[in-house]
């Protein structure tokens, strides 16, 4: 199965409705109070930088594009033409690696010109005692031992957050996969998110909320902002769904977020 090809219920934290006595209008929450920016949308042959630049005109959403090295994006000078394509559009420009491991293609220099980072750990080495590599976003990931699975994940998103290569952004933060996605709060116990957090906060990485996913969940977001770390919205999404943030501002609502708890790219966008 495509990278993302997922299902908006499968994985989720908690149920969302449509619409919140917390929020109001869906529509108009964050426009003062909070970015708007969903740093987690993808390009493709059919949905164009010009589509997203319709949806953000439509919705008043800042984008972030990113692509997945390996694919177009595979060296420096891949990259550059990557960045000088984006550059005239008023969007933040970011990469999206699947593995550690992923830098040794690319010079310090080139990823410097790259406003951001955001890194998942959803593709497991090993992932079960069959020795599988779990792409675990696909509805078919076995897991066996959901114990035992919980430990090699913890430890495969250590080595995401703790390793040399670049990192802004931990993306779909505390997902798991369908088949054990109903004991979400057994398995994401204290300890393993105090894990996260952890590791996050000595390299001053922020966590993405997830729109797709809906994660991470009330308690894991409250614990990290008291601990001092920042957040994104990201719907992940490669089509007219993009910008659509609903999640990401019910949640925020609900924990009282406010703009400082946000992390956003240096670089200064001038919208047209």
């Amino acid at each position: 199965m495509e990278r993302r090809t997922f299902i908006k219920n499968a994985g989720i934290a908690g149920g969302l409705m449509a619409a919140s006595p917390l929020l109001g209008n869906l529509n108009t929450f964050t426009e003062d109070a909070l970015p708007l920016v969903d740093l987690h949308v993808h390009t493709t042959n059919n949905f164009t930088i010009n589509n997203i630049m319709d949806i953000g005109k439509k919705t008043n959403v800042q984008f972030g594009i990113v692509e997945n090295p390996g694919n177009r994006v595979n060296n420096d000078a891949s990259l550059k033409d990557y960045i000088e394509k984006l550059r005239p559009y008023p969007v933040y420009i970011g990469l999206q690696p699947m593995s550690p491991g992923w830098s040794k293609n690319f010079s310090p220099e080139a990823l410097s010109q790259l406003d951001y980072i955001i890194m998942d750990a959803q593709t497991i080495p090993m992932g079960n005692t069959y020795g599988e590599t779990l792409r675990i976003w696909n509805f078919d990931t076995y897991v066996d031992d959901p114990d035992k699975f919980m430990e090699i994940y913890v430890t495969h998103c250590l080595e995401v957050l703790n390793n040399n290569e670049p990192i802004n952004i931990f993306g779909w933060t505390l997902f798991l996969p369908v088949c054990i996605a109903r004991d979400y709060y057994t398995l994401w116990t204290k300890e393993r998110m105090q894990q996260i957090i952890s590791a996050a906060k000595k390299r001053n990485i922020a966590f993405e909320i997830n729109d797709l996913a809906r994660t991470p969940h009330e308690e894991f977001i409250n614990i990290a902002r008291g601990q001092g770390l920042k957040f994104t919205f990201g719907s992940d999404t490669r089509d007219q769904k993009a910008g659509r943030l609903d999640y990401c501002k019910y949640i925020a609502a609900k924990c009282n977020l406010k703009k400082e708890d946000f992390f956003i790219p240096k670089r200064i966008i001038k919208k047209g």
